[in-house]
């Protein structure tokens, strides 16, 4: 079709370690780790938060990359039924925000992310292992 962007295949749905369902938030963190996201870090946020309960924060290393990351994580929820409440900053792909409700997304660049701040800022959150259980 002309003007149109060809679009990459689509990824494979990830695969789950067991039966036994999963956050959609670790759904998240594994498709971000998936394109290779710089420095995951999921913040526990239900006892000093009253409008999200977890943070997955993370970077990329280029505007494409980070833009990849917020696209797979997309895909991935949707097949569970999940779709964002809103996405915010995909465009200058900065600092991508995706809300999810119960979970928000944020994708930095390394300078943003220095920048914001936000695990200092957050700092009385309880940091999730990486094993994926809140500690």
């Amino acid at each position: 079709m002309p003007g149109k962007k060809s679009q990459p295949p689509a990824s494979p749905p990830l695969p789950a370690p067991d039966d036994a369902p999963r956050p959609a938030w670790q759904i998240a963190l594994q498709a971000a780790e998936s394109k290779k996201a710089l420095d995951p870090v999921v913040l526990d946020l239900r006892e000093v938060s009253g409008f999200t309960d977890y943070f997955l924060i993370c970077a990329g290393a280029n505007s494409r990359q980070i833009q990849a990351i917020a696209d797979e994580i997309e895909l991935q929820l949707k097949r569970l039924g999940r779709y964002p409440l809103g996405i915010e900053g995909y465009e200058h792909a900065e600092w991508v925000l995706a809300d999810y409700g119960d979970f928000i997304v944020h994708i930095f660049s390394a300078a943003a992310r220095a920048f914001y701040d936000l695990e200092r800022l957050w700092r009385h959150a309880k940091p999730v292992p990486s094993g994926g259980a809140p500690s």
